[in-house]
């Protein structure tokens, strides 16, 4: 077991080398490129960052990128268009939708436009279910992300008992169903949970993913435990804006075992697994064998 600070942003380079390696294997022995489609709908700023990052990383790796914009005031028939001609398009293997999508949108009506075996950031009803039965799915990437690094931590995950606070369908939910089916004994808590320090406490595997600063406490952590910090919030301190996670970081270093730092941790894994799953559904397309490696 690997102890002390889980570096994200190596990780994530470590898998973008080796879809790189894959996507030029597909290319080279099957003649196929593989590409991801990325809709932005509006100008929100992070959102424009985080569509960049995707296009850019996408590229670098040997796969085409297809960025399509829409204004903030289109209509969510012109989205719908737009999703089902990609749905049809041959050199499109994965459709990523950027969140959030203006008010007068449906994020679960496009969502589930999105053909199941396309849809790379995992969210369509029907990968939903698939992993939620045991099947196979199209996993969502921040999951993906925090299990790839916990298995770098720990290898054989069997046995461990997980503690993930948040309930989100995005990560909450879905790293439930990978850590049930990894043979983890598993808690989803809450803000309403009664007692969440002591329930923390009980974690082999503390996941944090509640969306408030610094929430989780050092002495809310069991000691050597694995600290999985999915938040992403940007404070203000001495006049200066920083990003911060869920977790308090300076309290947890002195009692956790492993911890992902924010910014550095998670972030940098999400990108990295859009990639993986960009690939995975492009074998699962050509009925070729799934590569090897890039699982959770």
């Amino acid at each position: 077991m690997r102890r002390g600070i889980i570096d994200g942003k190596a990780a994530a380079a470590q898998i973008r080398r080796r879809a790189a390696e894959i996507a030029a294997r597909l290319r080279d022995d099957h003649g196929v490129v593989c590409g991801l489609a990325v809709v932005l709908v509006g100008e929100d700023p992070a959102s424009r960052v985080y569509v960049r990052n995707k296009s850019s990383q996408t590229r670098e790796v040997g796969m085409n990128s297809f960025e399509h914009r829409l204004s903030a005031d289109a209509s969510e028939d012109e989205l719908l268009a737009l999703i089902a001609k990609l749905n049809r398009d041959a050199a499109v293997d994965g459709i990523l939708v950027q969140l959030p999508l203006p008010p007068h949108m449906s994020s679960d009506r496009v969502i589930n436009a999105i053909a199941p075996h396309k849809d790379v950031d995992g969210f369509h009803i029907s990968n939903v279910g698939l992993l939620g039965t045991g099947q196979r799915a199209l996993v969502p990437c921040t999951p993906l992300g925090c299990m790839m690094m916990l298995k770098e931590v720990h290898g054989d995950l069997s046995g461990l008992e997980a503690v993930i606070v948040g309930r989100s369908n995005i990560v909450g939910k879905p790293l439930a169903q990978l850590l049930i089916a990894a043979n983890c004994t598993v808690t989803v808590a809450h803000s309403r949970t009664r007692d969440l320090p002591s329930v923390c406490r009980r974690a082999d595997i503390l996941v944090a993913a509640v969306g408030r600063p610094e929430m989780i406490r050092g002495d809310w952590i069991k000691p050597g435990a694995s600290v999985i910090d999915v938040g992403i919030n940007r404070v203000e301190r001495d006049g200066k804006f920083r990003l911060v996670g869920d977790v308090d970081f300076g309290e947890a270093t002195s009692v956790a075992g492993a911890i992902t730092p924010v910014p550095g941790g998670v972030g940098p894994m999400t990108i990295a697994c859009l990639l993986v799953n960009t690939l995975t559904a492009a074998h699962r397309a050509r009925n070729l064998p799934e590569p090897v490696g890039l699982t959770a």
